[in-house]
């Protein structure tokens, strides 16, 4: 098992950023990490980055805790922030070749030239890594976290600034890594994270609210829906006594319902009763990623 995280918290004042969480994501496997902004998401990556002290429970990488043995669990991880740390002075060779040396790599020329080449970045490679847009150093950050062949990547927002044409390119070089690392990445690019993981992982208020296989979740378990569009805007309280609803727009509600045709039966008397109109009342056979997403997120 490449990540084990056992009873994960961290405080901030009176605010619990992570609240007793614990994940295990094996060898081979890409999961994507997601949730809304002040969720959690970046304070977990940076505790099993060994950047930031967990208060309580404990995270190994490889088999090595990260508190009691820093330094090497750092060389087992690639790890690219949210804010991607560059020294602008710096030419992209210049960067990677110090980030090989940092790392202890043998040999520093064969490993540049081929992260260079593995994330496009051979026609910026002579420039300062300041004299870049921002979707190359985000390459280069890509770059510098693959320099020493890591056996785990962490990737926060990875394909944060890069244009449509480069974020497929960056998504086949994650999906490649993938075959043989351990990689999570946190994205608010919900298309991308379809695209790419085997797994899904969302935190919300620090806790943990959904984890399961991608076709799971927006299969299986909640792949008996019913979608009720109404002609009148309602509250969410005439539907008390029924499974949660998902708003989908401000007369549109989805259901998750393991007995669609009973719970068509209840939408009925409920509209009768109000004396609404319906526009619409049908079963979907699946929901995407996002409508997961604001399921599991938001009371909305």
């Amino acid at each position: 098992m490449s990540i084990v995280i056992k009873g994960l918290t961290k405080i901030y004042g009176t605010q619990k950023a992570v609240n007793d969480i614990s994940i295990t994501i094996n060898k081979g496997e890409i999961v994507g990490f997601l949730g809304p902004n002040g969720a959690g998401k970046s304070t977990t990556m940076k505790i099993i980055t060994g950047y930031l002290a967990a208060d309580a429970g404990s995270v190994e990488v490889s088999g090595i805790n990260v508190a009691t043995n820093p330094i090497a669990t750092k060389k087992k991880i690639g790890y690219l922030p949210e804010a991607n740390p560059l020294y602008y002075d710096m030419y992209v060779r210049e960067y990677l070749s110090f980030i090989a040396g940092v790392h202890g790599v043998a040999d520093i020329k064969g490993a540049v030239e081929k992260v260079i080449t593995l994330t496009g970045l051979t026609i910026e490679s002579k420039k300062k890594t300041g004299q870049l847009s921002k979707g190359y150093k985000q390459r280069v950050g890509l770059a510098a976290a693959l320099i020493h062949n890591p056996e785990v990547l962490i990737l926060d927002e990875p394909t944060s600034g890069l244009d449509p044409n480069q974020i497929i390119e960056i998504r086949n070089v994650i999906k490649e890594q993938g075959k043989d690392k351990t990689v999570l990445f946190s994205s608010h690019i919900l298309q991308e994270v379809e695209a790419i993981c085997d797994r899904v992982i969302i935190i919300n208020k620090g806790e943990i609210v959904a984890d399961d296989k991608l076709n799971n979740l927006t299969g299986n378990k909640l792949s008996k829906n019913v979608v009720i569009e109404l002609q009148e805007i309602v509250d969410e309280n005439i539907f008390e006594g029924l499974p949660k609803p998902l708003k989908a727009s401000p007369n549109k509600w989805i259901f998750a319902t393991d007995k669609p045709e009973l719970l068509r039966k209840q939408l009925f008397e409920i509209v009768a009763q109000q004396n609404l109109n319906i526009i619409s009342l049908v079963n979907e056979s699946n929901i995407n990623l996002e409508d997961v997403f604001r399921h599991v997120t938001t009371n909305k």
